[in-house]
């Protein structure tokens, strides 16, 4: 039987796979143990590394979390999200960016993950000081979507960042908060495009 061919972003060398398999066991332990409780120790037994090899890769574990969070966004589609065009109507270039959004949320570990930053970050002022700057780093499509659209004539607003707040706001109002702070379950694929639609329409009305 032939070979299964590997899949294309799949870590080549020893050091790649390793560091992927820390980053996979530390993710599993701040799910199921929060960020008070998840040592460096028992990231390294659950990866079948050494501490030494953990630490090798990551400062600490500070470190590491804010890496997972920096990969969690990255892999919600920012970086390859659709940028305006001035030659497209707004409303289904707003959906995808919408859709994505709700993508990214969606994601199996994001809630979780969500809780413990939250409550690490009420422990650790230090660490939530980091995070902010860690995501203010990062110019989100929907914020540079709504600044390219407005400086095109196409939107009406005079602060771009606060507009796009504005629809971030919509979406994580049902998509978000409940199922983070109340437990609620994730949006169904027919509510997501509920909320996607209701969102955008919202905006297009205050801001269109």
């Amino acid at each position: 039987m032939a070979s299964r061919p590997a899949r294309p972003d799949a870590p080549t060398r020893l050091t790649d796979r390793k560091r992927a398999a820390i980053v996979d066991a530390a993710v599993a332990e701040f799910r199921a143990a929060g960020f008070e409780a998840t040592s460096m120790d028992r990231v390294a037994a659950r990866a079948g590394v050494s501490k030494r090899t953990v630490y090798n890769h990551f400062a600490s574990k500070d470190a590491l979390f804010l890496h997972i969070v920096d990969a969690m966004m990255a892999s919600g589609g920012d970086e390859q999200a659709t940028p305006y065009r001035a030659d497209a109507p707004l409303r289904e270039q707003l959906l995808d960016l919408v859709a994505r959004k709700l993508r990214l949320l969606h994601q199996p570990d994001f809630a979780d993950l969500a809780r413990v930053a939250i409550v690490a970050g009420l422990h650790s002022p230090d660490l939530a000081r980091q995070l902010v700057e860690l995501l203010g780093q990062r110019e989100h499509a929907m914020t540079a979507w709504v600044r390219a659209a407005a400086a095109d004539g196409r939107l009406r607003t005079g602060d771009s960042a606060f507009a796009a707040m504005q629809l971030e706001s919509l979406v994580k109002g049902v998509a978000f908060w409940p199922q983070v702070a109340m437990g609620q379950p994730p949006l169904t694929q027919a509510q997501q495009a509920a909320v996607a639609e209701s969102a955008v329409e919202m905006f297009l009305a205050r801001y269109g």
